[in-house]
């Protein structure tokens, strides 16, 4: 008996023993689950390394990796239509938009394309291609001419704008010039005047003429003094406005003229009437203000990035609204040294022959300058896209893979741009569907619906 109950002791160890070495096997434990973060399921974005109250007061619940991972492999396929890739769909069929058939965007499209993401470019079956009607050309080097374009207006040509004022007081009694645009020659009385001054300096005229003439048979220093004397006179009238005419006319009939006529020194239109009949004028006093419009200035407004094409006597061309089939000829004058720091522009002066009178001061005009450049780099202009921050070309670097490229652009021309640095020459560019690319692009990189993905927020922040 004895021997049997050793014999029982030693099985139940046994049994224990294997029961150690099998049972985990056959009946293995729960594993623990691990936690990602807490959160608080009322407060989106909220997420915290450990247990506790949510800014709202909730007790946040954890979220454990394997559920996680079960709802990321439970998310539903999503179809998308290439030619509006933003718009997804969560069933196939064809775009709302434009009725293209939709396309599925498969779960390992991000991992297929991570290696891409990571270079900033993105891959294209053909068949996206083809449906988002994707071109591409090649850069090349080619001569284009530039035209600048810019806004002006119409201005007095400061060379042919003259002021008639009096050049002696007195009393306008009578004004030929009536109105203002009025047009006048060269020579044409402009008022007659009433005034002492006039009729003293005359008389002073008439006094050193008849003292000349005595004099001739006289002493000859005598003589040489009258002479000078009425010359005196005689400049003294010329200063004050009077004509060889008049002088002559004086000197014949030792007459004084009690009104003086004033006439104009210039042809033009009066741009300015100053005075009225009857008005007592001081010296140098305006009377009219006259403006030779035969040549007139356009004054341009050069944006400061076009300025280093700009130089005297460049050719400008000018269109008006007044005469939209008419092209008028024109040249760059002068380029003013300041530019004005609130439109970031530089006034340019041009010259225009204004025979007609088309021009008219004032006058809104929209100006070309052309300038032929040398052969540089150049892609089309619907290649070159701009975010705001950067000026993106698309490059194919391999066949259906494109790769963006941050450039600097030039001159814009002939549906043509001017690529400075960023690009070589044979290189292949997405010429149309750079956006779709641009938005293909956008999707394959990681979607971060939640603002605060990848951010576990510590207690206090």
């Amino acid at each position: 008996m004895k021997r049997n109950l050793i014999i029982g002791i030693a099985a139940l160890v046994a049994g224990a023993a294997v029961g150690v070495l099998i049972y985990p096997k056959v009946f293995p434990s729960k594993p623990e689950r691990k936690v990602l973060y807490w959160t608080d399921s009322m407060l989106p974005g909220d997420r915290s390394d450990h247990p506790g109250k949510s800014p709202m007061g909730m007790e946040r619940t954890p979220v454990y990796a394997d559920a996680a991972q079960a709802e990321q492999q439970q998310q539903k396929d999503e179809y998308y239509c290439p030619m509006h890739p933003n718009t997804t769909y969560d069933k196939p069929g064809v775009c709302s938009v434009c009725g293209m058939s939709l396309v599925k965007k498969l779960s390992s499209q991000g991992e297929s394309n991570s290696n891409t993401t990571e270079l900033k470019g993105v891959s294209l079956s053909p068949t996206q291609r083809v449906m988002a009607n994707i071109t591409t050309t090649q850069v090349q080097r080619k001569s284009i001419n530039k035209g600048i374009q810019a806004v002006g207006i119409v201005s007095y040509a400061e060379p042919n704008y003259r002021h008639i004022s009096m050049r002696f007081p007195g009393r306008l009694e009578k004004l030929y010039l009536s109105y203002t645009g009025q047009s006048v020659r060269r020579g044409d009385p402009v008022a007659d005047v009433y005034s002492p001054e006039a009729i003293s300096a005359q008389q002073e005229y008439l006094l050193a003429l008849d003292s000349y003439e005595q004099s001739k048979s006289g002493d000859q220093s005598f003589a040489s003094s009258a002479a000078q004397l009425l010359e005196q006179s005689r400049q003294k009238l010329l200063q004050w406005g009077f004509t060889e005419k008049q002088i002559a006319r004086l000197k014949e009939t030792r007459k004084v003229n009690y009104l003086v006529t004033i006439y104009s020194p210039v042809s033009g239109t009066v741009v300015k009437k100053s005075v009225d009949p009857q008005h007592y004028a001081a010296t140098g006093e305006d009377m009219f203000d006259i403006a030779d419009l035969s040549t007139v200035w356009i004054l341009l407004d050069v944006y400061e990035k076009d300025i280093r094409f700009i130089g005297r006597g460049r050719t400008v061309m000018i269109t008006t609204e007044a005469y939209p089939l008419e092209k008028f000829i024109g040249r760059v004058m002068f380029v003013d040294p300041v530019l004005n720091p609130e439109t970031r522009t530089v006034r340019v002066r041009t010259e225009f022959s204004n025979p007609r009178g088309k021009l008219k001061p004032n006058m809104y005009v929209n100006a070309s300058i052309q300038i032929a450049k040398s052969a540089e780099l150049v892609v089309p202009s619907t290649a070159v896209l701009s975010t705001g921050k950067r000026t993106v070309v698309w490059v194919e670097v391999t066949e259906n893979r494109f790769e963006p490229r941050d450039v600097v652009v030039g001159s814009v021309s002939e549906g043509f741009t001017v690529v400075v640095d960023g690009l070589e020459e044979g290189e292949s560019v997405a010429e149309t569907g750079g956006f779709l690319i641009d938005s293909e692009s956008a999707l394959q990189q990681p979607a971060a619906t939640d603002p605060h993905a990848g951010h576990v927020k510590k207690e206090g922040q």
